[in-house]
């Protein structure tokens, strides 16, 4: 990796951040007309495709700021508390299992490497989307990893500035890191294709007294 430490989402730093929640609701990015989304984490009730509508203009603007011919492929927004807590306990398991000799805290840390802790996740809050770039064809460029590809699997290449990546794909999350950071997300840097606004990630990025958005729940 290269520059500063990456601090992860099980710092206590980030979970000291209040959260002070707006009440903006949740948006169905599917009645989007200009964004495409993805069906690979789709769910019956369709959370998977929803996101704080504040955030919606700012992933148009990302959009607008591609070069000609790509698009935003949107993979996840919403996650519920319940399939966060599950997501996060299973690879806990998984690390525990491999690594009998880490603590308790080690596993917790380093499960929070690919997943957020519920009680500070950006999914949770309508806050986080999960993305990356499409051709006009529909095609995914090379991102030199899948979306949601754990650091295990990847051999650390899921981490946005891993040194290992070649010209093409560190071309390529530039063109995504650029859009996105200057639509004001930021990007959890062991997931190239995570990017949040208003949550308590970005606020200790931002350097924010209070994040925006708490955990909502939402029913459909």
């Amino acid at each position: 990796m290269t520059g500063a430490p990456i601090v992860l989402m099980s710092d206590r730093r980030v979970s000291a951040i209040p959260a002070i929640d707006c009440g903006e609701p949740l948006f169905d990015l599917r009645k989007v007309p200009d964004l495409r989304i993805d069906q690979r984490l789709a769910d019956e009730r369709g959370a998977y495709a929803q996101l704080r509508v504040g955030l919606v203009d700012r992933l148009l603007t990302a959009q607008a700021m591609l070069p000609d011919g790509l698009r935003l492929l949107v993979v996840e927004g919403y996650r519920p508390l319940s399939l966060q807590r599950h997501y996060f306990s299973r690879y806990a398991d998984e690390l525990r299992a491999a690594n009998p000799a880490w603590s308790e805290e080690f596993v917790h840390i380093q499960a929070s490497r690919s997943l957020a802790p519920p009680e500070v996740a950006p999914h949770v809050a309508g806050a986080a989307v999960d993305l990356t770039l499409v051709g006009d064809d529909g095609a995914e460029l090379d991102m030199g990893t899948p979306v949601n590809a754990g650091p295990e699997e990847s051999d650390g290449a899921c981490y946005t500035h891993h040194p290992s990546l070649d010209g093409t794909v560190r071309a390529n999350r530039g063109l995504l890191s650029d859009a996105m950071t200057a639509a004001g997300f930021v990007n959890y840097p062991t997931e190239w294709w995570h990017w949040s606004r208003g949550d308590r990630y970005w606020a200790f990025t931002a350097g924010a007294a209070a994040a925006h958005y708490a955990h909502v729940d939402w029913t459909g």
